[in-house]
């Protein structure tokens, strides 16, 4: 069984990679981890600020806001509400997203860790849709975590032009203690390809109640790419 779900795994990366010219969209985000924990529950914001200093309407803040909670011990649910702001403009509630993680694996039962993530995002008041699949690694090698999340998704609508569109992410961090995790991470798409720092940690707040925060600067490694993102990120679980 787990040589089957290992070789899933590798098919479906190996797929998703020679694919991913075709991505596009903003790729900069949050790093998943192939884990389930029962019973948790949470509440997050996270924010995304891009800027390009050729074109400086490029510039552009994404805000999301979301409730997410264990289904059960292998799966997880949780509901966005996305908005965006641009120069000279107001800020605009954008979307709502539904999302599912699936472990599929238990930790350190394989050479790596697995989970799926499902995602579905509909734009408001316009017709607009995006549905996506993922694979979700993780591999540890001693103090240091290697995260792995790769995408495949489909948008319609009337108001765009259907299209598939692929992503990946990769983060290596270092366990140096939980309040203090610093990574470096690589976010690849048709429209960005980014490398950048994060720092990240949790601060225990009684039992079974922490928050875990995140802040990364990304640097665009072509032309294409927003020159600089910044990414922040605070989650309330309980």
């Amino acid at each position: 069984m787990n040589n089957r779900l290992a070789s899933l795994g590798l098919y479906g990366l190996c797929t998703l990679l020679t694919a991913l010219a075709h991505a596009d969209g903003v790729v900069i985000d949050r790093i998943y981890h192939p884990y389930v924990e029962a019973m948790t529950r949470e509440i997050e914001w996270r924010v995304l600020y891009q800027d390009n200093q050729i074109d400086q309407q490029n510039h552009q803040q994404r805000h999301q806001l979301a409730y997410g909670q264990a289904l059960n011990d292998r799966w997880f649910g949780e509901v966005y509400l996305v908005g965006d702001k641009f120069p000279g403009e107001g800020f605009d509630l954008e979307a709502i997203e539904l999302e599912l993680i699936h472990q599929l694996t238990e930790q350190g039962e394989s050479w790596a860790d697995w989970g799926i993530l499902l995602e579905v995002e509909k734009g408001i008041g316009q017709h607009l849709w995006e549905a996506a699949g993922g694979i979700l690694m993780e591999k540890e090698l001693g103090p240091i975590s290697v995260t792995g999340n790769f995408k495949l998704g489909y948008e319609w609508g009337d108001d765009i032009e259907d299209e598939i569109e692929t992503s990946m992410a990769v983060q290596l961090r270092h366990r140096w203690r939980r309040g203090f995790e610093p990574a470096v991470e690589f976010h690849g798409g048709e429209d960005t390809l980014a490398v950048g720092t994060v720092a990240m940690g949790e601060i225990v707040t009684g039992i079974r109640r922490q928050v875990h925060w995140e802040l990364g600067y990304f640097w665009g490694l072509d032309n294409a790419s927003p020159d600089h993102s910044i990414r922040a990120s605070i989650e309330y679980e309980y």
